[in-house]
């Protein structure tokens, strides 16, 4: 069970960098880049991979507790950080839309 969900995280992340390319890919070619989307496409597949990653090597492994406890501690950083981002753009996009007057 646990290399399952290493297995998905390094999917999550190399889904990241495939629409990180595909995006890339359609902005040389002139189309325009969806900014809103970013977000939810790239980055949000690449932090939730890397904290799935980071959640169960160290204890697959028989890594020392210190070295777990970092971990954890930085799958901690990890969600909280996400939750503000989200936030953040969540109170941008409701802000820029259209005013009720």
């Amino acid at each position: 069970m646990d290399w399952s969900v290493v297995v998905m995280g390094c999917l999550l992340v190399l889904l990241s960098f495939g629409c990180r390319w595909w995006e890339r890919a359609h902005v040389r070619k002139g189309t325009r880049s969806r900014q809103g989307m970013r977000f939810y496409a790239i980055w949000m597949p690449l932090l939730i991979g890397l904290g799935m990653i980071v959640a169960k090597v160290p204890h697959m492994v028989g890594a020392p507790f210190a070295i777990v406890m970092a971990a954890d501690t930085l799958i901690l950083v990890l969600a909280v950080t996400t939750a503000l981002v989200l936030a953040v753009q969540v109170r941008r996009r409701a802000g820029s839309g259209p005013s009720a007057e």
